[in-house]
């Protein structure tokens, strides 16, 4: 089992399991499929938008964990 880390691009998290795009927009990031949020690691993503990417990053490794 993979799991996240707030270094890695959104896109390397969509690649890892497309149901993390489901975590990022119920969190509040709507922009994930925007060609730049592909290039933007979570923790770059989460300070822009003003969430807490340890929270984010948390519920991601929830989810990849019950796989």
């Amino acid at each position: 089992m993979a799991l996240a880390s707030k270094d890695m691009l959104i896109g390397e998290l969509l690649q890892l399991d497309q149901g993390i795009a489901g975590i990022l927009m119920a969190s509040g990031m709507h922009c994930v499929g925007c060609p730049s949020a592909q290039g933007e690691s979570l923790e770059e993503a989460a300070m822009v938008h003003g969430m807490d990417a340890d929270k984010i990053l948390s519920t991601i490794n929830e989810y990849l964990s019950q796989k």
